[in-house]
């Protein structure tokens, strides 16, 4: 794994290749950015995005939220995915918050995952983009890209968590995730476009993986060339057996 100097200096390139970063859920209170987050599991924030301002309208503070019928909210989330538990979870988590914290979303990991249907990732979302509180959300993506490029190890979100923060400053900590996260969208995919990558001579995947692969595939694709010479040549000399026959 890559010492702490590396993992600064790695994530340094990797800002000025997005130095757009930040989280594309679109809110204005930190109250809509938890609503946001909680939707966008199985989703994509462009689907949340396009379900949320209805939603917002509708439910303006968790006060309003808490009353809500299920049967009103589901079909207005219905395209979110799992819309019946994320309406349950959804009106559970305004209850609790009206019912604990006077309405207003706790600056707190351990309040707001006391929250029904927010773990980990969703309250570091909310405490490091709505509530000026450090935090440092691991999904797929950041998984993905810190493991490919050897800057955390395992695939234990709450691990690379803390091999991260570890790693980094506490006021790099939510870039950081952004960075990774549309590193991972937009370069570092499932078949990932290294040729685009400013970290290339830094990753471990492309040097242990990607390079060994087209290395394999040069060699192999100059091997039919050598056979085929080789068989021409055969093919010659049997002519020239056959012909003094």
């Amino acid at each position: 794994m890559k010492t702490p100097l590396e993992t600064r200096a790695i994530l340094d390139k990797l800002e000025t290749q997005h130095p757009d970063a930040d989280t594309e859920l679109q809110y204005q209170t930190p109250f809509q950015l938890l609503v946001a987050t909680i939707l966008s599991a199985q989703s994509t924030d462009a689907r949340v995005n396009m379900v949320t301002p209805a939603l917002f309208t509708r439910y303006r503070d968790a006060r309003a939220l808490a009353k809500a019928r299920p049967a009103a909210l589901e079909p207005q989330i219905r395209s979110t995915g799992f819309f019946r538990a994320k309406s349950k979870a959804l009106i559970g988590m305004a209850q609790a918050l009206v019912a604990n914290h006077g309405g207003e979303v706790p600056a707190s990991m351990d309040a707001l995952v006391a929250l029904p249907g927010v773990g980990r990732k969703t309250a570091n979302v909310v405490l490091g983009h709505a509530l000026g509180v450090p935090g440092l959300p691991v999904d797929r993506h950041v998984l993905r890209v810190a493991n490919r490029i050897g800057i955390a190890e395992g695939d234990d979100p709450v691990l690379v968590e803390q091999q991260l923060t570890a790693a980094l400053p506490p006021e790099r900590w939510t870039r950081a995730s952004d960075t990774l996260i549309l590193h991972g969208r937009r370069i570092c995919r499932p078949r990932p476009l290294c040729d685009q990558c400013v970290v290339r001579d830094d990753c471990g995947y492309f040097r242990l993986v990607i390079s060994r692969a087209r290395d394999g595939k040069a060699s192999k694709t100059k091997m039919p060339k050598k056979a085929t010479k080789k068989a021409a040549r055969s093919r010659e000399s049997k002519r020239v057996r056959t012909a003094r026959r």
